[in-house]
C-alpha cells in the first residue's frame, strides 16, 4: 500500500487528532487558540487530499480506509471535549446578568457548578450540548460505520450521498465555532474584555454555531434515513445500489 501525498495529509490528520482534543481541554487560552488553528487545518486537508486523489489519480485503497477513519476520529476528538467542557448546562438557560459572569462584566465562561462552562453565547440565551445530541451524531456514524462493512460483505458499495456531505459541512463549522469560542472566551475571561463589539461577536459566532448544530443534528438523521430507504435491502440481502464510496 503506498503512501503518496493524499494517504500521507490523511494519516498527518489522524496524527493530530489526539493533539486537538488534549489542547482544547487545556487551561490557556493560548492552547486553545493552537487548538483550534489544528482543527482549522484538519477540516481544510479533509477536502485537500480527496481532491488531490481524485485530480491527480492516487486514489488507492489505503486512501479509502484512511479517510473516513480520519473522519470519524477527529469528529469523536471535538465532539467529546465540547461535551465535557459545557456538560453542566441545560440546551437552553437564560442569560446571566452582567455580573454573574465569571470574569466580572465580560461575556465569557459561565459558572456552572464549581467549574466553568462555555455554551454559546446567543441573544435568545445559553445553549448548551446535552449528551443527547452527542449520542445521536456519534450513534449515526456507529451505525452507517457497522452498515457500509456489512453492504460492503455482500458486494454494495455505499456512496457518499449530498444530505451526508452537507451534515459533514455543517458539523465542521458547528466544531469550529465551538473552538473558537472556547480559546475566545478564555481570553475574554483573562483580560476583561467588556466592549460592545466583543459582545456582538460572541453574540454572532454563538448564533453561528447554534444554527450549525441545528442543521448539523437534522441532516445526521435525514441522511441517516436516506441510507436506511436506499440501502435497507442489504440487510436483508436484497441487494441495493452501488457507487464510488469515498
Amino acid at each position: 500500500m503506498a503512501l503518496n501525498l493524499p494517504n500521507a495529509i490523511t494519516a498527518a490528520r489522524i496524527a493530530a487528532t489526539p493533539l486537538i482534543a488534549a489542547l482544547v481541554m487545556s487551561a490557556g487560552w493560548q492552547l486553545r487558540l493552537t487548538a483550534w488553528i489544528l482543527f482549522i487545518v484538519a477540516a481544510v486537508t479533509d477536502y485537500v487530499d480527496g481532491k488531490l486523489a481524485r485530480d491527480r489519480n492516487l486514489v488507492t485503497n489505503l486512501g479509502k480506509l484512511l479517510d473516513p477513519l480520519a473522519d470519524k476520529l477527529l469528529l469523536l476528538a471535538t465532539l467529546v471535549p465540547m461535551y465535557w467542557l459545557t456538560r453542566d448546562v441545560a440546551l437552553w438557560s437564560s442569560l446571566p446578568e452582567a455580573d454573574a459572569w465569571a470574569a466580572g462584566a465580560t461575556i465569557g465562561p459561565v459558572v456552572a457548578g464549581a467549574r466553568l462552562a462555555y455554551p454559546f453565547v446567543t441573544p435568545v440565551g445559553l445553549i448548551g450540548l446535552p449528551f443527547w445530541i452527542i449520542a445521536v451524531v456519534l450513534g449515526r456514524e456507529l451505525l452507517m460505520t457497522i452498515f457500509r462493512q456489512v453492504a460492503a460483505q455482500r458486494g454494495v458499495i455505499i456512496s457518499a450521498i449530498g444530505p451526508a456531505k452537507w451534515k459533514t459541512t455543517f458539523q465542521w463549522i458547528w466544531v469550529g465555532a465551538a473552538f473558537f469560542w472556547y480559546f475566545a472566551s478564555s481570553a475574554a475571561a483573562e483580560h476583561g474584555w467588556t466592549s460592545e463589539a466583543w459582545s456582538a461577536f460572541a453574540m454572532f459566532n454563538g448564533i453561528v454555531g447554534v444554527l450549525a448544530m441545528i442543521g448539523a443534528v437534522a441532516l445526521t438523521l435525514y441522511s441517516l434515513g436516506l441510507y436506511l430507504q436506499r440501502y435497507g435491502g442489504v440487510l436483508v440481502g436484497a441487494g441495493g445500489s452501488q457507487g464510488a464510496a469515498r
